[in-house]
């Protein structure tokens, strides 16, 4: 299927690469179909992806590994909120959480208090809110994101 994207222009996307997300995204609830788009000039996966939705090409959230930028990362949540996604392994499980680039790109943030859960086999998504305080929704990552990139030898 043709799809136009924000950053990507058009791509022929297969359908196996959709993920629903029954109940949207927090802001974003009517919106139920996206998929995962980055760019891997370098070969080795992304550092910052883009949850693209399919119905608006306007709609691309930027997202990150939140274990990129803090190594013990572990929300509490509900698991009656994750049912929907089918049963969640470590071989399936992908979580992410979006990212804000304000105009002085060393105020990037993340928001560890909600994260994306997708389970890469049955294709479903949703977001939750974490039940512990540990997580701040603006998270400064800047600096991580620069000793990840320095570690990789990317400028």
């Amino acid at each position: 299927m043709l799809v136009r994207t924000r950053h990507f222009g058009e791509i022929e996307l297969d359908k196996d690469k959709i993920i629903r997300f029954d109940n949207g995204i927090l802001g974003f609830e009517n919106f139920k179909d996206y998929t995962l788009l980055y760019d891997d000039k370098e070969g080795e996966g992304p550092i910052i992806s883009w949850l693209q939705n399919l119905e608006e090409p306007s709609l691309a959230l930027p997202v990150i590994n939140p274990f990129l930028v803090m190594d013990d990362y572990n929300p509490e949540v509900e698991d009656e909120l994750l049912h929907s996604l089918g049963e969640l392994r470590d071989d399936n499980i992908i979580v992410l959480v979006t990212i804000t680039v304000p105009s002085k790109v060393q105020d990037m943030t993340a928001n560890l208090k909600a994260p994306i859960i997708i389970n890469s086999e049955t294709k479903k998504g949703c977001q939750i809110v974490a039940q512990n305080n540990d997580y701040e929704i603006k998270h400064q990552i800047y600096n991580k994101l620069k000793a990840l990139k320095e570690a990789k030898g990317v400028k």
